[in-house]
């Protein structure tokens, strides 16, 4: 087990009373797994995905990361896990429009003050690995929004995260382009064995999972 959520509820106040994003959420993420998160929109996908390292801080409810209690410590230690133990990948690729390619990728291990040529190094290498080395140091207009989103997916894990959280990963990419980085996130899970949480509306992104939840009104309603 890495990840475990138990009873996670999260309230938001509303016109006078409190909508619940959230609802009595429990499950258990064993390491290795590539769990698909599924459901209508406003069901709380996206909200449990920000709301289990901290990016949204729950109303109550207990989470566990690697054998730690975590929805409990302060906000500088979450942040500290998400430094060092988890990637994120977003719809928009959120790139950094000034930085070339390889700078970009190099931005999680400037964070946790990595030696420059290390991180030159270990940046090399990951955009080698996702078939960007010719790319290196184009910027991200340069770029297609395929090669756009594999940066993304360099800048993950190239400080060799336990978890990959993504959100929408494929939402601006076509069908063709869509399958291309399913493949290779299916291939980082695999090869890497990097445990991988990603929500999607997709039902043939969905099928990638090796564990599914499924979403309604803020509860799991299948998995």
């Amino acid at each position: 087990m890495i990840l475990k959520g138990e009873n996670i509820i999260k309230q938001y106040h509303h016109d006078g009373g409190l909508i619940s994003a959230l609802d009595h959420v429990s499950f258990t993420v064993g390491k290795g797994d590539f769990v698909t998160v599924t459901g209508p929109s406003g069901s709380g996908k996206s909200t449990l995905l920000l709301s289990l390292f901290g990016l949204i801080r729950l109303t109550s409810g207990t989470v566990i990361f690697d054998g730690k209690r975590i929805d409990d410590i302060s906000d500088r230690h979450l942040a500290d896990i998400r430094k060092n133990s988890v990637g994120y990948i977003l719809q928009s690729f959120a790139l950094i429009p000034y930085l070339t390619t390889i700078q970009n990728v190099m931005i999680p291990l400037a964070l946790r003050k990595i030696p420059a040529k290390e991180q030159s190094k270990r940046a090399s290498e990951i955009l080698d690995y996702v078939g960007l080395t010719d790319r290196m140091h184009h910027l991200p207009r340069e770029l297609s929004a395929g090669q756009q989103q594999r940066v993304a997916i360099a800048r993950s894990i190239v400080h060799r995260p336990q978890i990959i959280m993504a959100d929408e990963p494929t939402g601006n990419l076509d069908p063709t382009l869509s399958l291309e980085i399913l493949d290779f996130l299916q291939k980082i899970n695999r090869e890497n064995k990097i445990t991988i949480m990603m929500v999607t509306h997709s039902p043939v992104a969905a099928e990638y999972g090796t564990m599914k939840l499924h979403l309604k009104e803020g509860k799991i309603i299948k998995t």
